[in-house]
């Protein structure tokens, strides 16, 4: 605040002056396109996508109706067919949305419609005492949502995982007898495909057959995961991914597209319509001259929706299916060659010996911890390590790695390969850099 002008005032600002804050702009922000950012579930920085982005500020247009954004309505058919083709619904509704946590929230409202239709106009007034469940390493935004659309917080029912994230299919179908059996009617479970810290894929075909027997909508918060698809050796990961009722897939994470790009997909081809139109008459008039199946706006939460497609389209169009799958299965080896080299480097301890994604979770013990009895009060101070290397990495500015802790375990790095552009000497910077900054702690 002390070095930037960022106050509005009454007179014009001359272009020299704007031409100056532009410049501290960017010198004071964060570059997450560069190869040492690893701090979210995004990075990089593809050309292709950020001329997609430039193009669709420049032609600023809202995706709602065919007559103002003829192309882009017509290309988002066409690249979410293609997606929505990777995930296996033969047929279905697709449609981009502000962020995975609002794509999780489309799934929660199209699950409740499905159960109680008349929830739409009567609202929840006399409706049974409603639940969803997810695992307890999931997304917040399933709380959120149910806090948002009136189920209440109290009704999100976290299942047990096991040592590695993964929802336990075993403690689902427990869950589910014990909720139905007290009069709670469950009408969603979430699946997750890539946990936001671990990147754990939760096993999708028991869970589905699970939904299948309970008569549940299984819904997939593949935000993170779901880019595995575009990967014939990967997308074993997501097995069953197509018996789901519905999926978020984020192309702006491990896609590469820049932000915000995020997908929700139902395999329920009308339903979008049915539970969100209100078939405003200035903007969706019935008696146009096309087709106003093109009008796709009266679908979604919004009114003005971006047009969030043509930066991803043009990144596809660039490379290729072939491409992005190439670039994905290379994180993924960057993953893997990190924590083989942590398992041999000494300061550094795996929570998980072999990683389900891209996310590496990891402690550096410094030299002034090691070979100590682990005790209640030893894990308090290697507790401490993370933030103070995470404050000289900032106040460096070299390297940016994110960390937390987890349940039971203090706090950890956690390191995510999303740029796809990294090599494994950024890899060994990691390791040397960290070591590095917390070798006097």
């Amino acid at each position: 605040m002390r070095i930037l002008d960022l106050e509005l005032i009454s007179e014009p600002t001359s272009n020299s002056e704007l031409l100056q804050l532009c410049q501290q702009i960017v010198k004071y922000s964060v570059k997450t396109g560069h190869p040492h950012f690893f701090n979210q579930l995004y990075g990089g920085l593809d050309e292709h996508g950020l001329a997609g982005a430039w193009m669709t500020e420049a032609l600023n247009t809202s995706q709602y109706t065919f007559e103002v954004a003829p192309v882009f309505t017509l290309m988002e058919k066409v690249v979410l067919d293609k997606m929505q083709q990777l995930i296996g619904f033969p047929e279905g509704d697709a449609i981009f949305c502000p962020g995975g946590s609002i794509a999780n929230m489309y799934a929660i409202n199209l699950a409740r419609f499905h159960c109680f239709p008349e929830v739409k106009r009567k609202g929840m007034n006399g409706l049974p005492r409603m639940c969803i469940l997810t695992s307890e390493k999931g997304h917040y935004s399933l709380t959120k949502g149910a806090a948002l659309l009136g189920l209440g917080e109290d009704n999100v029912v976290k299942v047990t995982t096991d040592a590695a994230g993964r929802m336990r299919a075993d403690a689902l179908d427990s869950e589910l007898t014990r909720l139905k059996s007290q009069g709670l009617v469950p009408v969603m479970v979430n699946a997750t495909s890539g946990t936001t810290v671990m990147g754990s894929y939760d096993p999708l075909q028991p869970i589905a057959t699970i939904c299948e027997r309970h008569g549940v909508w299984l819904h997939v918060d593949a935000a993170w995961g779901g880019s595995v698809l575009l990967s014939d050796k990967l997308r074993y990961k997501v097995k069953g991914i197509e018996r789901a009722d519905s999926v978020t897939w984020n192309p702006h994470k491990m896609m590469g597209a820049p932000l915000q790009c995020s997908a929700f997909f139902t395999r329920h081809k009308n339903l979008m319509t049915e539970s969100h139109s209100t078939n405003a008459v200035y903007l969706f008039q019935q008696d146009k001259f096309y087709d106003v199946s093109y009008d796709t706006g009266d679908k979604s939460f919004q009114c003005g929706r971006k047009v969030d497609v043509l930066k991803l389209w043009l990144m596809w169009k660039a490379k290729g299916t072939n491409c992005f799958a190439s670039e994905i299965e290379s994180a993924f080896d960057c993953a893997q060659y990190l924590a083989n080299k942590m398992k041999v480097t000494e300061g550094f301890r795996l929570l998980l010996e072999e990683p389900e994604c891209t996310n590496v979770c990891f402690w550096f013990i410094p030299p002034s911890l090691r070979n100590q009895p682990e005790t209640k009060e030893w894990w308090t101070k290697l507790g401490q390590v993370a933030p103070a290397v995470k404050r000289r990495m900032m106040e460096e500015g070299m390297m940016l790695v994110g960390y937390q802790p987890d349940g039971d375990h203090v706090n950890f790095f956690r390191m995510v390969v999303s740029n796809t552009s990294c090599t494994t000497a950024n890899m060994d910077f990691v390791v040397q850099e960290i070591a590095r900054l917390g070798q006097d702690l």
